[in-house]
């Protein structure tokens, strides 16, 4: 590979979702009175969602009038591949809802990006199944291209959440989904969940958290809440799922983290580390008998971070985040992602990245993570893919290298003895 090869994109954060109402061939009979009342509320929902400002009626209008003809990619394949082509994007991490705005092409009884623990076991695990039968129908016409990542409501009774993992996996599907939010049920440090983790390990299907739910009835109108803790509620289950040893008692799980973008993490690493290395507040209270390792490791192993729309903040900071850890997404086909301009966005994003490490937060990374098959995705890679030049990466790799060399050598400060550029060594 030279450098100056196209680059191999697959997008870690992509969602596809019917127009809700056609979901019903996918749905168990038994469950198609539930379905029409759940659709007959619709309008009831949208409008409250105006009234809290979640909605802008305004912004709504001109979003589908731009982009009218892409949006269709939210559940035509034929529509989708092209889109994803004119992103350059190869492959694509698959989640639900295409339609953010309007909630349009929402998962029955709302078990997409708002699935959550409360949710009635019985519609939950319905509404999941006629998403993950149509999912894999979805991503079956061209299976190269499409991890298809299935809705586990986990908090269901354990047998028909262990059966719903195998099914999704002999149906095509490639990843997991589960709530960010427990609420009322027990918490992901709960052993009720170990034959879940086992299952998810023994099909290599990597299980994820997604931004979208939290507990908005504690917000009332005021969105500022919601905005600055949305990325809190999906990355939480991460220490509860790492202190309480599941990494620990099952090393083939993958864990992830999408849609929550990954700044959060380098300080979170810090502490947990300090903690299991002897921080004076780690000796008092002994929080990790569970674990034969510090943190950092178990990250590196286990746990990746689908960083949607990654921020160049977030980029200077690869070196703590671990760059194999930062898997790109381009959020498609949401207002909040990059498409369609995802090409021009990467130029602004990655101009003065090393290729090589751009190579893979961009997709080599992310194929590891979800197990694509990179010999089957280079031609179309090399056919749609922009090169280093198009990103306005300089051909004097040496030099952009040497750019970066202290930021490499210092890397996470607290482990390599290196002064911490601001703080000091005493941090």
């Amino acid at each position: 590979m030279t450098d100056q090869e196209p680059y191999l994109i697959i997008s870690s954060d992509c969602h596809a979702g019917l127009p809700t109402e056609e979901y019903r061939p996918y749905l168990d009979a038994r469950f198609h009175r539930d379905f029409d009342d759940f659709l007959a509320g619709r309008e009831r929902r949208r409008e409250e969602m105006t009234r809290l400002g979640i909605r802008n009626e305004a912004f709504a209008a001109k979003w589908f009038q731009d982009n009218e003809e892409g949006l269709r990619g939210g559940w035509d394949t034929a529509q989708r591949l092209k889109e994803l082509d004119g992103d350059g994007v190869a492959a694509e991490v698959v989640f639900p809802d295409a339609d953010a705005v309007d909630s349009q092409t929402a998962a029955p009884f709302g078990v997409g990006l708002g699935l959550s623990g409360d949710q009635d076991p019985e519609l939950g695990m319905a509404g999941a199944q006629a998403h993950n039968r149509w999912l894999a129908d979805f991503v079956s016409e061209h299976p190269e291209r499409h991890c298809g990542v299935a809705l586990l409501p986990v908090t269901a009774p354990t047998e028909r959440v262990v059966a719903e993992v195998y099914r999704a996996k002999e149906s095509g599907l490639g990843a997991l989904m589960i709530p960010s939010m427990w609420v009322d049920k027990e918490p992901y440090h709960d052993r009720r969940y170990d034959p879940v983790w086992a299952a998810a390990a023994e099909c290599a299907m990597p299980v994820l958290t997604h931004s979208g739910a939290a507990p908005r009835h504690e917000y009332g109108d005021h969105l500022g809440i919601y905005v600055s803790e949305v990325t809190w509620w999906p990355a939480r289950p991460l220490w509860f799922l790492l202190w309480s040893g599941v990494f620990e008692r099952h090393p083939g799980l993958r864990f992830g983290v999408a849609e929550s973008g990954c700044w959060w993490l380098p300080n979170l690493l810090w502490f947990m580390d300090r903690l299991y290395l002897g921080a004076h507040g780690g000796k008092k209270l002994s929080p990790f008998q569970e674990l034969k390792r510090p943190p950092h490791e178990y990250l590196d192993r286990q746990v990746f971070v689908c960083a949607t729309n990654t921020k160049r903040r977030e980029l200077a900071q690869r070196y703590e985040i671990g760059v194999d850890n930062i898997l790109w997404g381009s959020d498609f086909p949401h207002p909040e992602g990059t498409w369609p301009d995802t090409r021009a966005w990467l130029r602004r994003t990655f101009h003065d990245i090393p290729v090589a490490e751009t190579r893979r937060m961009l997709g080599l990374a992310a194929a590891d993570a979800f197990g694509f098959d990179v010999e089957k995705l280079t031609p179309l890679a090399r056919r749609i893919g922009p090169t280093p030049a198009d990103l306005g990466q300089s051909a004097d790799q040496a030099t952009v290298e040497a750019s970066w060399a202290r930021s490499r050598e210092v890397g996470r400060h607290w482990l390599t003895d290196h002064d911490f550029p601001v703080l000091g060594a005493s941090s």
